[in-house]
């Protein structure tokens, strides 16, 4: 049996040389007395030996989701081209502008060079290469067909990084309307409304209700607004640090965010694309439909789908067939259902997958350009309500005190 070639990793070092200098460098090997141990061969008395930091996405540019799906689709093209691995990893790094996915790469290719089979070297940088991408290279190796699992590879991270992208842009509008709302409003009751107010402080007449109610809602806001900024920062502060340290949190936070007026139909139809893309590209790969479950698990995005997936491996793993147990679900859409049993009967579930994740992609792209058009009309009304209504609070006394004269 061979033995799994040692994993290397850069050591930063500090010391002295022959000639009692300060000196210091950065080496590669697998543990600190090696390091120690090559650098008494040189003639250093190493006083200080650690692990290089992680600088990868902190400097030199942040490592995003695109910039790994572009260095996959090179990878995979020059690979289908008859580029070597190695030289491909050079070509690939020649052509990136950010200092920090070069490093990446840079420090890929060394492990790689080093003997170190590629998923390993992958598996290596977890922040950027998940458990289903190091997968399905794995199994690409295993098979020989490497360059066609990353062409597979590079299409489904292409997929999913547009999907996340029409995602945030259907969250963002909402959020958008409610913040401009409230600056808006904020900037009117806090500048605009005490100006007015000393000029009705000289009319000596009662004023309008509705004038009246916005003039006492203006000193309460004059009064304690840094109070209520305050509380929203410390909401949005602890809603923040509650999705990062509490899984009970995320889990509510995604059965609410699935029930929510039109946002939650996108949401919802996202879900249904990933499963599906996912599945058809981790079973494509040749990997057995209950491990490829495991995969679309992980990669779910929301607990309802992820917990479902579950449950649909428990049944698959029991023989029943994938459709039944979509079913059974009760979360996933008839159409959906109705391709995968075509697959199923016809041998072909990887391609008819392909195209339910295609076939809600779509799905998703249409409602995000609907919520999209539907978003700027609803912003100027929301805003023209707010500053005409501020406005005709404030004008109302002068139309009055014009009648009487």
């Amino acid at each position: 049996m061979a033995r799994k070639p040692t994993k290397s990793t850069t050591f930063v070092w500090e010391g002295k040389d022959k000639g009692g200098r300060k000196a210091k460098g950065e080496m590669q090997g697998s543990s600190i007395a090696l390091i120690k141990a090559e650098l008494r061969k040189q003639g250093v008395s190493s006083a200080k030996v650690k692990k290089k930091g992680m600088s990868l996405g902190t400097k030199g540019g942040k490592i995003t989701p695109m910039d790994i799906a572009l260095f996959t689709r090179q990878l995979a093209t020059m690979m289908k081209a008859g580029v070597p691995l190695l030289n491909a990893f050079d070509i690939t790094a020649e052509g990136v502008d950010k200092p920090a996915m070069k490093e990446l790469i840079g420090k890929v290719k060394n492990d790689v060079a080093g003997g170190t089979n590629m998923a390993d070297a992958l598996r290596a940088h977890p922040l950027y290469f998940d458990d289903l991408y190091c997968n399905l290279v794995s199994s690409g190796e295993q098979s020989g067909a490497l360059e066609t699992l990353l062409d597979r590879i590079a299409t489904y991270k292409e997929k999913t990084e547009a999907l996340k992208s029409k995602i945030k842009k259907a969250m963002n509008y909402p959020i958008a309307v409610v913040c401009i709302a409230i600056v808006v409003t904020g900037i009117l009751l806090i500048k605009v409304v005490p100006q007015f107010e000393e000029v009705f402080q000289g009319f000596g007449a009662e004023l309008p209700a509705f004038t009246q109610m916005v003039i006492g809602l203006s000193e309460v806001v004059q009064e304690s607004w840094y109070i209520a900024l305050g509380v929203i920062i410390a909401i949005i502060f602890g809603m923040k640090q509650a999705m990062k340290t509490s899984k009970a949190t995320r889990d509510r936070m995604d059965r609410i965010q699935l029930k929510l007026p039109i946002i939650g139909g996108i949401l919802d139809k996202s879900a249904v694309a990933r499963f599906a893309r996912t599945l058809a590209t981790t079973f494509a790969a040749g990997v057995p439909l209950v491990d490829a479950l495991d995969s679309v698990a992980g990669a779910a995005g929301n607990v309802v789908y992820s917990d479902a997936t579950q449950r649909i491996k428990e049944d698959v793993s029991s023989g029943q067939q994938l459709q039944f147990a979509m079913k059974n679900s009760g979360i996933f859409p008839s159409m959906a259902i109705q391709m995968v049993a075509i697959g199923e009967e016809s041998g072909a579930l990887d391609e008819m997958l392909d195209k339910v994740a295609t076939f809600y992609e779509d799905e998703v792209d249409n409602m995000v350009d609907g919520l999209t058009s539907l978003m700027e009309p609803l912003i100027m009304s929301v805003l023209g309500v707010l500053v005409g209504g501020l406005i005709i609070a404030m004008y109302l006394p002068i139309f009055q005190l014009g009648a009487v004269v």
